[in-house]
């Protein structure tokens, strides 16, 4: 039924209360002092102490070595019972954090009441503990080009170190789906991930958020960071911190210690950190918004998370698997793509990212049929049936003579699906019908070169340098 630690000074209650527990099929361990008692927690932490707060002979009481419990093992409940207890003693140790204070001599059915209770409070604690693992936000990384690819492979460079990573690029491009990928492959698995996300808290209320803080009606209440020992904490647009918060965070990450907002107690966490950030840190030092030492001490490892633009081949993977989770979350139809439509998608230009088109897939699939396959008018933006606004070919050639609006058309047509296949020129050639070599020579005399970008070939007006064009 649970593990259950009696920690008291007289031997003979020890023993009844143990006793009596067994009776009740609970299994017991018992502790004489505070050397005893932190030598049992270390060596398997309990799912319930009941701790007497005179100790003779021991080198904590009751109260420190319950401020000991709550701050380096805040799930285990504590309940504390005394011979010589008062109201002012039971309201000091609820304060510290007890779950009950029960008087000696104790009545055996409030015992078992109140143990009960506290081992109900343990159990949901962990059950909340798996939750915050099993996050909605999902760790599954989809995609084939090689710019996904050789993020991948980064990820999973880093997921069984306990170094500091930065992730960076720009919006909706899926880096706390790449946090939780790290997350779900390190040691840490099964520990809580903890995400923060530094734009929405309100600057004046960040230390608490993350700190936690003392002085409640029920003592104390715990931060983020102390709900994510053992585990990892994402920091989410850490541009955004505040800078007084940053010089704390910057303590945390070299103490691994910290003190809740009005306390003086040094509260010890086991935390890995990842962060991420849409913005150049560099530029946030030089204008003084950023510190330069919390900047060395997150960018560790610096990874770079792609845009969709970049990775333009993993459109319709994407898609499908947006359907496949909008399926099982919300039982939306499961639709499949059309050529023309799959085209469409990886020809539009995607200022959101990753972000966007899950959006633009959700709609759809609200919106549409439920069965068929999904047309090009179906997507937002092009429900006349043609490009649209939002789409990758421009439309706006009417005030320009026949020769130049055929050559723009030629230039964006052909460098749209030049990046719809991932800068593969034989793919292109082979899509839009025409010869590799007669291809390479329209490329030149349109001015168009590929030049590689996160991991793929990007196909972009010719300027200064010039990249061969690959195969």
């Amino acid at each position: 039924m649970g593990d259950i630690l009696v920690v008291d000074d007289e031997k003979d209650i020890r023993e009844l209360v143990s006793d009596i527990l067994v009776d009740e099929g609970y299994t017991t361990r018992k502790a004489a002092n505070s050397d005893d008692t932190f030598a049992e927690i270390n060596k398997d932490a309990p799912d319930l102490i009941i701790l007497d707060i005179w100790l003779k002979d021991s080198r904590l009481d009751g109260i420190d070595i319950l401020k000991t419990v709550r701050r380096d093992n805040p799930d285990i409940p504590v309940v504390i019972i005394s011979g010589h207890g008062n109201i002012e003693i039971a309201v000091a140790a609820v304060k510290q954090g007890a779950y009950d204070f029960i008087e000696k001599p104790f009545n055996i059915d409030q015992l078992m009441v109140v143990i009960a209770r506290a081992m109900e409070t343990s159990r949901l604690r962990r059950e909340n503990a798996q939750l915050k693992v099993k996050d909605v936000t999902s760790s599954v990384m989809v995609g084939n080009s090689t710019a996904f690819r050789n993020l991948q492979s980064q990820l999973d460079k880093v997921t069984k170190t306990n170094g500091r990573v930065m992730l960076t690029g720009p919006s909706g491009c899926g880096k706390e789906v790449a946090a939780r990928y790290i997350h779900s492959k390190s040691d840490r698995a099964k520990a809580p991930f903890v995400s923060v996300n530094s734009a929405s808290i309100e600057p004046d209320r960040m230390e608490e958020v993350l700190f936690g803080r003392e002085g409640s009606e029920r003592g104390f209440e715990p931060g983020l960071l102390e709900q994510a020992h053992g585990g990892i904490v994402f920091f989410d647009e850490v541009a955004d911190m505040p800078l007084g918060t940053q010089s704390k965070i910057l303590r945390v990450l070299v103490e691994q210690s910290f003190t809740r907002v009005g306390g003086s107690d040094k509260v010890r966490v086991d935390i890995r950190v990842l962060s991420a950030t849409n913005r150049d840190l560099t530029q946030e030092i030089a204008a003084g918004r950023f510190r330069e030492e919390l900047f060395h001490r997150l960018n560790v490892v610096p990874i770079n998370v792609p845009s969709l633009e970049a990775r333009r081949e993993d459109i319709a993977l994407l898609a499908q698997h947006f359907m496949e989770e909008l399926n099982a979350a919300q039982g939306l139809p499961v639709r499949p793509l059309g050529e023309e439509t799959e085209a469409l998608l990886q020809t539009m230009t995607w200022p959101g990212n990753v972000r966007q088109l899950r959006n633009v897939i959700e709609r759809v699939l609200i919106l549409g049929p439920d069965k068929g396959e999904i047309e090009p008018s179906e997507i937002p933006g092009n429900e006349s049936g043609n490009s649209g606004e939002g789409a990758g070919l421009s439309n706006t050639y009417a005030m320009l003579p026949l020769r130049e609006a055929r050559e723009m058309f030629e230039r964006e047509y052909l460098m749209a699906q030049i990046n719809r296949f991932g800068g593969n020129i034989s793919r292109t050639a082979n899509f839009v019908g025409m010869e590799r070599s007669a291809l390479h020579r329209k490329l030149k005399t349109l001015n168009v070169v590929t030049t590689n970008k996160a991991g793929t070939r990007i196909a972009e007006i010719e300027e200064d340098s010039v990249e061969p064009l690959g195969d």
